[in-house]
């Protein structure tokens, strides 16, 4: 795993936390934000982690979650956040 942090200017700060697993299927990285998505079987996940990650950051930190993956090479989120609000 491998966390990468940056400065863009005076405006926000970048987090990218990456890892060289097998990556994800396009499906699934269509619907990782969506509530109650989870991909553990039933019982074992409410599906609410990344829906409520991406809700904190998006509408609390007016900033910008993505993830970026290819399967078989690995994934990467990326978490741009303000330093200040506006």
């Amino acid at each position: 795993m491998t966390i990468y942090t940056k400065t863009l200017s005076d405006r926000a700060v970048v987090i990218r936390i990456a890892d060289n697993g097998p990556g994800m299927p396009e499906a699934v990285q269509k619907r990782l934000f969506d509530p109650f998505f989870t991909t553990k079987p039933v019982g074992k996940g409410t599906g609410m982690g990344m829906s409520i990650s991406h809700q904190v950051i998006t509408e609390k930190h007016k900033g910008i979650l993505k993830c970026n993956s290819t399967p078989g090479k690995g994934t990467e989120f990326v978490i741009e956040i303000p330093i200040q609000q506006s």
